[in-house]
């Protein structure tokens, strides 16, 4: 009896600690699959006193009995995948489990060159990114000029095509043969691939890449990525349909942080901004930039509810805030005086809403259920639950993987 996909993702602008409550979850399923994105997503794990930051392969890597599914809407740096995939072997990763889609786009150093050159033509108006080449190699895909993981597996074919390409040196070309004939065993029909697990029962779990309000379609455009980072994006990235989907768990910071340009309404220019920042240790996994911080916007996590169809949601980094006298929530936009949606947030005259809830002192790295947190911590989860409107599963309490509170 064919099974249904569950789907994991961020509810914010990204770093939401998606690939710790992936690694958390991975035990109960089979198959690990990562939908969108490319490596300017970095997934953070941390086990014990070894931390992985991964790019590219599903943040499943630890459980030795889950396979690991890179899908088709995704685009690739082999290098970065190579790479990934030796750091991995070498602690003793079994890398055979690792499966690409042939449906993946390969992304090479001539689209990072042009979305270096980009930015900095932009100026002042630079959107951001990381400048790994995700958004020109995604360009390329919809041009239909693009180079997919299939066409690795013809060499002489592959070789023409690069050629035909002004922008592919002769080293690209000769680094992407090696390449390919090192990935060859890790290529398969994407399609097929999902649909033969599901098909056969088995629980496959769906990993986004950045969250909800930097999908290009539905966040904060043009200050977002070049995927769809919503729920919806499994579907497309996976080649399944809507009735394939089951459950869909939202992941939230217990406050906002954002990376690079863009608007964010409930951001802190003030000490506990700064405080978030070192608390949280907020700097990019991929850049290691410092992140923007702020309050928790529940404003922007209702839409972000409603475009993925949550289910349920766990909120993490809550021990961050231990400490803070008072701690804010925005509740509500406003224009002039008149409620707004978060259809506004660009609006330079927005004006927001917070509500103040007491803060708590006491350290919650210990708890482990959400009855046992301090009285005002407890009081804040169960303030989000309700204005989200979806359950809590957990909460995370530090940055070990057993640390969490249900």
């Amino acid at each position: 009896m064919a099974s249904k996909a569950d789907v994991i993702v961020g509810l914010q602008w990204g770093d939401e600690g998606k690939g710790r409550i992936v690694d958390l979850y991975a035990d109960r399923y089979d198959v690990i699959a990562r939908f969108a994105g490319g490596d300017n997503a970095g997934h953070s794990i941390v086990v014990g006193d070894r931390e992985l930051a991964l790019r590219i392969v599903p943040s499943g890597v630890m459980h030795p009995n889950v396979d690991l599914f890179v899908g088709g809407g995704t685009v690739i740096s082999l290098s970065t995948l190579l790479g990934e995939l030796d750091a991995l072997a070498a602690i003793g990763v079994d890398i055979d489990r690792v499966k690409i889609s042939d449906r993946a786009q390969v992304v090479f150093p001539y689209h990072v060159t042009r979305d270096q050159a980009r930015e900095r033509k932009r100026g002042g108006n630079a959107i951001g990114t990381t400048g790994r080449g995700i958004g020109p190699a995604y360009e390329d895909r919809v041009a239909r000029t693009g180079i997919r993981f299939d066409d690795l597996l013809q060499e002489q074919p592959l070789a023409e095509k690069l050629w035909a390409k002004e922008e592919a040196a002769d080293q690209v070309i000769s680094e992407t043969l090696d390449a390919a004939r090192r990935l060859r065993g890790h290529i398969v029909d994407g399609v097929a691939y999902i649909h033969d697990r599901l098909g056969r029962g088995k629980r496959v779990l769906c990993e986004g890449a950045q969250g909800t309000l930097l999908d290009v379609g539905y966040g904060t455009y043009p200050f977002v990525t070049s995927s769809h980072t919503i729920a919806g994006g499994a579907c497309t990235g996976l080649g399944i349909g809507p009735n394939a989907i089951g459950n869909v768990i939202g992941v939230l910071k217990a406050y906002c942080t954002r990376v690079g340009a863009g608007p964010f309404p409930s951001e802190l220019l003030d000490e506990r901004g700064e405080r978030m920042r070192r608390q949280g240790g907020e700097f990019g996994t991929v850049t290691g930039r410092p992140r923007r911080c702020g309050w928790l916007d529940a404003v922007a996590a209702r839409y972000a509810v409603a475009l993925n169809g949550l289910t349920s949601a766990v909120i993490t980094k809550l021990d961050v805030l231990s400490g803070f006298e008072t701690l804010g929530i925005i509740t509500g936009y406003r224009l002039g005086g008149e409620p707004a949606s978060f259809s506004d947030v660009s609006d330079p005259r927005l004006d927001v809403e917070i509500e103040e809830l007491p803060g708590w002192s006491e350290p919650i790295d210990g708890v482990r259920e959400i009855a046992a947190l301090p009285a005002n911590a407890r009081r804040y989860v169960e303030r989000i639950g309700e204005l989200l409107g979806v359950p809590i599963e957990c909460v995370s309490v530090g940055r070990e993987r057993s640390q969490l509170a249900r």
